[in-house]
């Protein structure tokens, strides 16, 4: 039975009942229990014993689960949510097999990344639902400084770039009950010891790794630790809604404000416009061709040379 549902794991883009019923004789608790056995087993390459000894954290990464290979963490991760699985949770995988990036792009997750997906339960308005992506990228880039890489920036609203390239996507979904936001599933994939030498041509325009950067390997133990020990710190002004605070230090590696882009809104035509920041609520305030400001919640927002 292991076996079957490790194999649902790594083929299934959802675990719903339909899903689960496709094993036979077996209930959503035996099932959640058999999901978290497998997450507790040792991997060959990313070591939860590593990453929890030396961890400095409250809640986020105490109940920790890595896998060898998955579809998506944030599939593990919508799952075990909605088993009530603990406040702080962290998925992760070695590979994954299915990996999405916003508006449901393809994110390529070989061995050599880390790909991690955290549960949290902020409840909160849905209107607050963007400044958890920015929290989320502020920790990352804060602990890519940490082990050594120069000046990360974070582009609007969910990449970290360095020296102008693509180094880590963020996909944050939430669990809504009426206007308040129950779970939250971020989702962060970096690029850490890969080489961007041997990704398609069209790729290597616009992405590095860590690897590159730094020009060794990175130790991916000690930046998921610093990654989940800075994102409880900023998760924490968000809990207590010291939002400006998380503003500025977004504000202060952003890649995005003072750049001339291309807006794409969903059902909009795209246009040109200057950035200018961003709000209180994490959306962008562009200034158009003729002057007027729009702000842009969601979107994206492509770079102009």
């Amino acid at each position: 039975m292991h076996d079957e549902i490790k194999k649902l794991l790594i083929t299934e883009k959802t675990l719903s009942e339909d899903v689960i019923n496709q094993i036979g004789n077996i209930d959503i608790d035996e099932f959640s229990e058999i999901v978290k056995e497998l997450g507790e087993k040792e991997t060959q390459h990313i070591k939860s014993s590593e990453i929890s000894k030396e961890l400095q954290t409250a809640y986020i990464g105490k109940k920790l689960y890595v896998y060898d290979e998955v579809s998506s963490t944030n599939t593990i991760a919508k799952f075990l949510s909605m088993q009530n699985d603990e406040n702080g949770t962290v998925i992760i995988s070695e590979k994954q097999t299915l990996g999405k990036g916003r508006t449901g792009k393809d994110w390529e997750s070989p061995l050599g990344g880390i790909w991690l997906s955290i549960i949290i339960k902020p409840n909160v308005d849905q209107s607050k639902f963007p400044l958890i992506t920015l929290a989320t990228g502020v920790a990352v880039a804060k602990a890519l400084e940490k082990i050594g890489v120069e000046n990360p920036e974070i582009k609007w609203p969910n990449d970290i770039m360095i020296k102008g390239k693509k180094v880590c996507g963020i996909l944050t979904e939430s669990v809504a009950i009426l206007d308040k936001i129950e779970n939250v599933i971020i989702g962060v994939g970096i690029d850490a010891n890969l080489e961007s030498s041997k990704f398609p041509n069209e790729l290597q325009k616009i992405t590095t790794t860590l690897k590159d950067e730094l020009g060794k390997e990175c130790d991916e133990h000690l930046l998921i630790k610093t990654f989940l020990e800075e994102f409880e710190l900023i998760n924490e002004l968000f809990n207590r809604e010291d939002y400006e605070a998380i503003l500025k230090e977004w504000r202060k590696r952003s890649y995005s404000i003072g750049k001339t882009v291309e807006v794409r809104k969903p059902f909009d035509t795209p246009f040109d416009a200057y950035v200018i920041g961003i709000n209180e609520e994490g959306a962008l305030i562009v200034e158009k061709i003729d002057g007027t400001l729009e702000k842009v919640i969601s979107g994206e927002c492509i770079i102009k040379n």
